[in-house]
């Protein structure tokens, strides 16, 4: 899964595009080097983000998406956001899956939605709100917590009508998790495989990657490989990643 950030703050500054001409530069080289999926995104959540709302999101995520499924109609369009009215246009557009970092919390018109669409639907865990969640996040155990947590949320939204899911942990000092809670999921990924669910795993040169590495999102590629050779050892079934041609050799050495 490729990422393209239609947004001026998302934290590694590669995966942001200004315009429609760069979206569909960045697509075309993540299709290229073999992406199945394109992930397009609006909102920064990164550490101290703001949020923006549907209108600013919808407003920045238009005008690409439109052009990209046009563009490339082989490739599977998910749509980064929390909101309702985003989900329900970008699906009218033609968008095939909805890539929620909220799980229905920011809008629980959301999973409603999703039921009556019938389209794929990744649920991702996160521990408080955007803005705070990244200070001194507090589980008994991450990996006993987060697996509750998800039990919990399959099931309501089951009880919805909703089936077609897809999990995310959600790596990251800014989804509410330390260094060490972080490795902690990554050791036990296979875990998550009771859910008999999709696991995407999103953790491409993000702050648990540079601090154990000791290096900027510039120079984490290596070790974000290196990350996720464990994430597919794990159970990983989606990589969601700013650098294809690494994530698709990362996959084929993995497979062989």
């Amino acid at each position: 899964m490729g990422i393209i950030n239609t947004t001026p703050d998302s934290f590694y500054s590669s995966s942001r595009v200004a315009s429609v001409d760069q979206s569909l530069a960045l697509a075309a080289k993540h299709v290229k080097e073999g992406a199945l999926f394109l992930d397009i995104g609006a909102q920064s959540t990164r550490p101290g983000s703001k949020m923006v709302g549907p209108d600013e999101e919808w407003k920045r995520m238009h005008e690409p998406l439109k052009e990209l499924l046009q563009a490339f109609p082989n490739a599977l369009l998910s749509i980064d956001t929390f909101y309702s009215s985003v989900a329900r246009k970008a699906v009218e557009l033609g968008a095939h899956l909805i890539n929620d970092v909220s799980a229905g919390e920011v809008d629980p018109e959301l999973p409603l939605f999703m039921a009556d669409c019938k389209l794929p639907y990744v649920i991702m865990h996160k521990s408080g709100d955007f803005e705070t969640m990244q200070n001194n996040p507090q589980y008994q155990n991450a990996v006993v917590d987060v697996i509750s947590w998800f039990i919990e949320k399959v099931r309501a939204l089951n009880n919805l009508g909703l089936s077609n899911l897809i999990i995310d942990p959600g790596f990251g000092f800014g989804f509410g998790k330390s260094l060490e809670q972080n490795y902690a999921l990554l050791r036990n990924l296979n875990s998550f495989r009771v859910f008999n669910m999709p696991l995407l795993v999103g953790i491409s040169r993000k702050t648990m990657i540079k601090v154990a590495a000791n290096v900027d999102s510039e120079n984490a590629l290596n070790a974000t490989t290196a990350a996720h050779i464990l994430a597919l050892q794990g159970g990983a079934k989606i990589l969601r990643v700013h650098d294809v041609k690494e994530a698709e050799q990362a996959i084929s050495i993995y497979l062989a």
